[in-house]
């Protein structure tokens, strides 16, 4: 396919990470975000870890050098102009995405498709944010972008056919397999995968040690991680508000409620990997 401009709204690890994977197959990519000090983390995080594969022999300098320089990095929406694939990848609230979307509506070529990374929110939501529904679906990636395969799809009822296949090559065009995902909170994969992370959780606070949790998982399952584990390295908050998405989405369901230890963390700024604690202390 044409390597048509991407831009990509977002610069926190999954919008850098999104950039990255559209750069990498070789499409210009501006990324986009309303300050310049994610911007120029997100340029540093990239390029650390392009460099690191040149270093390890698995690129060569030449690609490294035409994966970076398909990244530029804007703090201006105008930039949107030209791209014919818009990614938004801002915080998971509905308020931030639909005055995302808005701003993007005001600004992207008529032609552009409009995806959100959304993890579970109503692509219909967000979608009324802007005059074009018809251009707007669910394009879901995961953590972390450049290294996992699955994208889910998500329609809302207003997409269009059109949208759907231009999301479907862009993703297959960047390496990755789809899945066709219900409009539904957590789609697929959130919807299986945050009660069994909340049940580990739910382990924890009732004394559980997170290791023991993780190591019974991983020994009894085959897991390659336990839950503990994979709730620091996706982000305690980033978990804790898709399962409030789906407690919330399903009517209070206690399959869904969140474990007490979630508020216990984040009162303590304990998210993570990304923070240096979570269930495990990474410092």
């Amino acid at each position: 396919m044409e390597k048509a401009k991407v831009a990509v709204i977002g610069s926190g690890l999954m919008g850098a990470g999104i950039a990255q994977a559209c750069a990498t197959a070789g499409f210009p990519v501006v990324n986009i975000d309303i300050a310049r000090e994610p911007l120029d983390k997100a340029k540093a995080l990239v390029g650390k870890l392009v460099q690191k594969k040149a270093a390890k022999g698995k690129i060569t300098q030449g690609e490294c050098d035409a994966i970076l320089g398909n990244l530029t990095y804007s703090t201006d929406y105008g930039e949107l102009s030209g791209a014919k694939y818009v990614i938004e990848a801002v915080p998971e609230r509905l308020d931030f995405k639909q005055s995302t979307f808005e701003k993007a509506d005001a600004v992207a070529d008529a032609d552009a498709v409009l995806l959100t990374n959304t993890s579970g929110i109503d692509i219909d939501q967000i979608a009324l944010a802007t005059k074009r529904p018809a251009s707007v679906m669910g394009m879901h990636f995961f953590y972390p972008a450049p290294v996992m395969r699955l994208v889910e799809l998500v329609r809302g009822e207003k997409t269009s056919e059109e949208t759907y296949e231009k999301a479907k090559e862009l993703a297959e065009a960047i390496g990755k397999t789809t899945v066709d995902a219900p409009n539904t909170p957590g789609f697929i994969v959130n919807r299986i995968i945050n009660p069994y992370e909340n049940m580990g959780a739910w382990l924890v606070s009732e004394g559980v040690s997170p290791k023991d949790v993780d190591t019974a998982m991983k020994l009894a399952c085959n897991h390659p991680m336990g839950p503990c584990e994979l709730m620091d390295f996706s982000g305690v908050d980033v978990v804790y508000a898709s399962l409030m998405n789906l407690y919330e989405g399903y009517g209070h369901d206690d399959l869904y409620r969140p474990a007490p230890v979630f508020q216990e963390l984040l009162d303590a700024g304990k998210l993570g990997r990304k923070a240096g604690h979570g269930f495990y202390d990474y410092e």
